[in-house]
């Protein structure tokens, strides 16, 4: 799963220094991403619209991995 959320914020910010840690633990997948903070709005999107879609597209691997998914996006400092 981090490998797909790392390859769909290359394709949004390819010019960024953007990543990803992974925490697991009982079938339960924490994502945590690291942007810096020019790029926070092309990540986040217009009322939030692009990260929701990447977490409907984790959402879906998580079900046929039976898994849950939470995704939480930091600012770089």
């Amino acid at each position: 799963m981090k490998d797909l959320l790392s390859y769909i914020l290359e394709q949004t910010v390819p010019e960024a220094d953007v990543s990803v840690t992974s925490e697991e633990e009982d079938g339960f997948v924490r994502l945590t991403v690291t942007v810096p903070q020019e790029y926070m709005g092309k990540v986040i999107g217009k009322g939030g619209k692009n990260i929701s879609a990447i977490k409907q597209i984790l959402k879906i691997r998580a079900i046929k991995e039976s898994k849950k998914v939470e995704v939480d996006v930091i600012e770089k400092a």
